[in-house]
C-alpha cells in the first residue's frame, strides 16, 4: 500500500496508537467539523454522522484514497455524554457513572474517494463502573485526563480501576473498533 494512500481524519492520540499497533500504513490529517447533537439524533445517528462528515471533511483537502473518520460517545439512560465543558462537568459526568452500566459508542466511516463509496459502522460496548468515592472521582479530576475524552474518562489511561466489566469491544471504548474497522478496510481492499 503507497503511504498516504489511508488517512486518519482524527486529532486524537489513542485512535494513532490503535491503528500503528494493527500495523495499518496511514496518516493523520485532523477533521474541524461541528460536533454538535442534533435535535432528535439517536447516538448511533450521531456518530456516523460525525464519522463520515469527519472523513469527508478531510478528503476534499488531502491526497489519498481512503479516509477513515469516528466519533466516540458515551451514553447514559439514553443522554450523550460526551467530552467534558470543564472539570466541574467531569465531576458530574464521573459521578453519574459511578456504580452504573452505561454504553460507549463509535462510529466509523472509511471512505474511498476513488469509488464514491462511504461504509459506515457503529460499534457498541457496555462499560460497569464500581462504585467511586468522591475522593477518587476528584483526584481524577484533579490529574486533567478527563478533559479531552468522551464520558470524561479514559479506559486506557487513569481509570482502568473504574471499570468492573465491559461487554464488546475494548479497542471500541478505547475509541476505534479496530477488528471492525479492519474488517471494512480489506472488503474495500485498502489493506494487502
Amino acid at each position: 500500500m503507497k503511504h498516504g494512500a489511508i488517512v486518519l481524519a482524527s486529532v486524537s492520540p489513542r485512535r494513532t496508537e490503535l491503528m500503528a499497533l494493527a500495523g495499518i500504513e496511514f496518516t493523520v490529517v485532523p477533521a474541524d467539523i461541528c460536533e454538535d447533537v442534533l435535535p432528535g439524533e439517536k447516538p448511533s445517528e450521531h456518530v456516523i454522522r460525525l464519522s463520515c462528515g469527519k472523513a469527508d471533511a478531510v478528503a476534499r483537502t488531502t491526497a489519498g484514497r481512503f479516509f477513515i473518520g469516528a466519533d466516540t460517545v458515551v451514553v447514559l439512560d439514553d443522554a450523550i455524554l460526551g467530552k467534558p465543558a470543564d472539570d466541574a462537568d467531569a465531576f458530574r459526568m464521573l459521578t453519574a457513572l459511578s456504580g452504573r452500566k452505561h454504553e460507549v459508542i463509535t462510529g466509523f466511516t472509511v471512505f474511498d474517494k476513488v469509488s464514491g463509496i462511504h461504509l459506515s459502522r457503529s460499534v457498541h460496548t457496555e462499560v460497569t463502573f464500581r462504585n467511586l468515592t468522591e475522593k477518587e472521582v476528584r483526584d481524577y479530576v484533579d490529574s486533567g485526563c478527563p478533559r479531552d475524552k468522551a464520558g470524561a474518562y479514559a479506559i486506557q489511561g487513569g481509570a482502568v480501576h473504574f471499570v468492573r466489566s465491559i461487554c464488546g469491544s475494548y479497542t471500541n471504548v478505547v475509541g476505534l473498533p479496530m477488528a471492525e474497522l479492519y474488517e471494512v478496510l480489506q472488503t474495500v481492499e485498502a489493506l494487502p
